[in-house]
């Protein structure tokens, strides 16, 4: 009996030294063939030493789940000069971008610069670099609270331009392979001594399943890094939901590209109220209610208008609630924005596309210490106050990328250590305390009705431009976020916008500051104050919790073998001491 337990002992103990096995054979039949892009799979350089052993239906360095910018960006840049084989899984790959991305000249000129950096032209558009409009000047309206005159235009001179959805992913969509399917995979936390699921993590690389789009049957793939840029509600990426941390609050817009019929206008350079020069970010008017009812719940539950004009008779609207918790419906956005409309005299004749906006905004950062990593939503980088997202998205990529690709060129490749590290490039400490300031914003914006908010945003774009254009980028790299990126600069920051904002919106954020302060933890405090310390980091540390003492184990697998007290030891023990 002793001998039993002593060799189910020793079976456990090499178990926990034996990972997967890397070696495999490939089974790639000529209808999985056809799954992937016109890319030779046969020329693409892989890491993986191709050897007998575990059957896959294909391999690659890497693996980026979805297609969207995030997606599309990681992959492009890891696949920039050949050297790493990159795959694409979606089914939906061929589907076009919905969103009308609206970007900030400047912060969409230090993407391009990134970009060039990196190797990739971001190119096409009418307006070139993939922007296909672009207006001079951004009106907002604030008016209807504080003495402020209800039709009362503030014209920020900052440039605002509309990205061409079709030109960035054509242009994007480069230096990678595609399988039209979905992962499968249902395990999140993985025992990688263990493995479970259709998700299996070892220390060479992933084991995921992918469900083609037209097949029934799922295709195993493993990859040395597994990218999910699905998005904020990922399956893959752990959240860090320990300690305090505020829930999302979320940001539902619906909006519609409209042709409207001008034979009656009397002013053919607007629509309606809004300039046909201008792009209008802000419309937080509540003047076209009719009833005392309906001016009461717009109040509470504020809503604005975002306006893109396109050209001659046609523009881009949308009615936003910037965020709540729970989530305003996106009917009754609709409803309100063909009511402002018909307010207006705009009379709409057509429309030809439909959005429905769903941002998830703040929210839990991706877990430390895990073996899937998020870009995109799925690591939380939605600007937490505005929901400003593809320029922070597409600056993050870079980083994260670069980091990837230096771990495995490395002469020691440690996959642990890519993740961390890219990571760590997108989170790194600092970073993460001035998302905690914005998360603060995001926190303060909920509670305000339409007249805090008007009062908010009036103060805020009358403090100088680097320091609101800091606030709203929101992410290394970008116009203007060096005006914000140490605790002092921030707290400057808030120096001066306290003394822009009415003074009853004033009293409420302070009141609002030493309360979140009290019962929401340290991160205010942290990003605002050289005290509290700094954020836990991403950066690589060796996991002994996971891994234990591999000298011991090494050591106890050692004498097993040399004892006397057993005859026979397992195949599995005699891997692990060999390998």
């Amino acid at each position: 009996m002793r001998t039993l337990l002593f060799l189910h002992a020793s079976y456990l103990i090499a178990t926990s030294l034996a990972f997967v096995s890397p070696n495999r054979s490939i089974k790639r039949s000529a209808a999985l063939q056809n799954k992937f892009s016109s890319k030779d799979a046969s020329k693409s350089p892989c890491l993986f030493a191709r050897t007998n052993g575990d059957s896959y239906d294909d391999t690659c360095d890497v693996l980026v789940l979805g297609s969207g910018p995030a997606g599309t960006a990681m992959a492009s840049l890891l696949g920039v000069g050949g050297e790493l084989d990159v795959v694409m899984a979606d089914q939906n790959y061929e589907s076009a971008w919905v969103p009308n991305y609206g970007v900030w000249k400047d912060e969409w000129q230090t993407v391009l610069d990134k970009y060039a950096e990196a190797g990739i032209k971001i190119e096409g558009g009418a307006a070139g670099n993939s922007i296909d409009i672009e207006w001079e000047v951004t009106d907002c309206y604030f008016g209807g609270s504080f003495d402020i005159p209800a039709d009362n235009r503030m014209r920020l001179d900052r440039p605002y331009c509309r990205v061409d959805r079709f030109a960035l992913k054509e242009t994007l969509s480069k230096n990678f392979r595609v399988v039209k399917a979905n992962h499968i995979s249902e395990a999140t936390g993985v025992n990688m001594y263990k493995p479970a699921g259709s998700l299996v993590h070892d220390e060479d690389g992933t084991t995921i399943q992918l469900q083609p789009k037209d097949s029934d049957t799922p295709i195993t793939m493993r990859a040395k890094i597994v990218i999910d840029t699905t998005g904020h509600e990922t399956k893959l990426v752990m959240k860090d939901t320990r300690g305090q941390y505020s829930p999302p609050g979320f940001q539902i817009a619906y909006g519609a590209v409209l042709e409207v019929d001008e034979s009656s206008s009397s002013d053919m350079s607007q629509f309606g109220p809004y300039a046909k020069e201008a792009m209008t970010l802000f419309d937080y008017r509540t003047d076209h209610f009719p009833t005392e009812e309906e001016v009461d719940r717009a109040t509470k539950v504020p809503t604005f208008n975002y306006v893109m004009p396109l050209k001659d008779n046609t523009f881009f609207a949308e009615e936003t609630s910037l965020v709540a918790r729970p989530g305003v419906s996106f009917q009754e956005c609709k409803d309100r924005l063909f009511q402002r409309l018909d307010h207006h005299g705009i009379k709409v004749t057509k429309v030809t596309e439909e959005e429905f906006c769903y941002i998830p905004m703040g929210g839990a950062l991706p877990m430390r210490d895990q073996r899937i990593l998020g870009v995109g939503g799925a690591a939380a980088m939605v600007h937490p106050s505005t929901g400003f997202h593809i320029c922070r998205c597409l600056m993050g990529a870079t980083d994260a990328a670069m980091a990837i690709k230096q771990e495995l060129k490395s002469s020691d490749v440690n996959l642990d250590r890519a993740i961390a590290s890219a990571y760590h490039a997108l989170w790194s400490p600092e970073n993460i305390r001035q998302r905690n300031f914005a998360v603060y914003g995001g926190e303060f914006l909920m509670k305000q009705n339409v007249i805090g908010l008007r009062g908010f945003f009036d103060g805020f774009f009358k403090i100088p431009l680097e320091m609101w254009g800091g606030f709203l980028a929101g992410w290394p790299g970008l116009a203007y976020n060096e005006a914000h990126e140490t605790w002092y600069k921030r707290i400057w920051y808030g120096l001066n916008f306290i003394v822009k904002i009415p003074l009853p919106v004033a009293a409420d954020m302070t009141s609002s500051i030493l309360s979140y302060s009290l019962f929401e933890g340290i991160d205010l405090m942290q990003s605002v104050t050289p005290f509290f310390g700094e954020p836990y980091s991403y950066e690589y540390k060796r996991n002994t919790d996971r891994i234990g003492d591999t000298t011991a184990k090494k050591e106890a697998l050692s004498m097993i073998k040399e004892s006397k007290v057993t005859e026979e030891i397992p195949v599995a023990l005699e891997e692990a001491v060999t390998r």
